[in-house]
């Protein structure tokens, strides 16, 4: 499993069992996590959307802190869809995609 698809599966996981945001450790972070970049954040559950949430942009400090907010915002935000339940967990697949930068057309 890519290492952001674990931190997204583990960030929505202790959300959704315990309410707490996943505090990424302080120490350096693997490359190509430090760099800021939008990011989206998929659910699916037995092939069938779930939850995505993502920016354009990046609104946080770096693609790490960017996959554990969308993750959770798709497993919890998404208007289309009620939030995961604990009973679900297991089921979901999980997929990232860290944008590049934009450019004018």
């Amino acid at each position: 499993m890519h290492p952001l698809v674990a931190l997204a599966k583990e960030a929505v996981e202790l959300y959704i069992r315990s309410g707490s945001i996943l505090t990424l450790p302080e120490r350096d972070l693997p490359a190509g996590f430090t760099e800021r970049a939008g990011v989206f954040v998929c659910l699916k559950s037995k092939g069938m959307l779930r939850g995505c949430i993502g920016t354009f942009q990046p609104a946080e400090p770096d693609v790490a802190h960017e996959v554990v907010r969308n993750a959770i915002s798709a497993a919890t935000c998404d208007p289309r869809f009620a939030c995961i339940s604990e009973h679900e967990l297991e089921s979901l697949e999980y997929s990232v995609d860290v944008l590049s930068p934009t450019e004018p057309i």
